[in-house]
């Protein structure tokens, strides 16, 4: 997948956009940001209490948010396989994760921020180009992963931009 987002960037570049790319090495899903919090082992705890089966993501689509352009991410794919007991479809696995990591730092007094979950991973800040070039739209890439554990992320401003560790 990020073979894909790569090559979508260098894409991006060709046609001309410049902007703040985000590194491979920083491309991530979001499912709840927590920003400034004291105790990462409080956050672990809740993370360890999050069950689910493993589900495959892919891409899905380019879209922006103001001067952030991103691409999407679906969960699950056609199929009697992908139907869940509960009789939800295993195209909701994802959000159904980050609902129930919301939920459970929420029963844990775990702020974070609450805006509503769009599944994405961040290409470019501040782009020079008001709109993403059609070429690029017509030709987006295709790529999906298996999700079988989410991890604690680090984030810290460093000399050439962020730095994001696995805790």
């Amino acid at each position: 997948m990020k073979d894909a987002l790569t090559r979508l960037q260098k894409q991006l570049q060709r046609q001309g956009v410049r902007g703040n790319f985000t590194r491979r090495e920083n491309l991530h899903l979001t499912l709840a940001f927590i920003g400034e919090y004291p105790d990462p082992y409080d956050v672990k705890d809740v993370m360890e209490t999050i069950d689910f089966e493993p589900f495959d993501i892919s891409l899905d689509g380019m879209g922006s948010f103001g001067s952030l352009w991103w691409m999407g991410l679906s969960s699950g794919g056609s199929g009697e396989e992908n139907v869940r007991d509960e009789g939800r479809d295993a195209g909701d696995e994802l959000k159904i994760l980050a609902k129930h990591l919301r939920h459970a730092l929420a029963d844990a007094g775990i702020p974070y921020d609450r805006k509503k979950f769009s599944p994405h991973i961040t290409l470019v800040r501040k782009p020079t180009m008001r709109a993403i070039p059609e070429e690029v739209l017509a030709e987006l890439p295709r790529a999906s992963m298996l999700v079988d554990h989410i991890s604690l992320m680090r984030s810290e401003r460093g000399k050439h931009g962020m730095i994001y560790t696995e805790l």
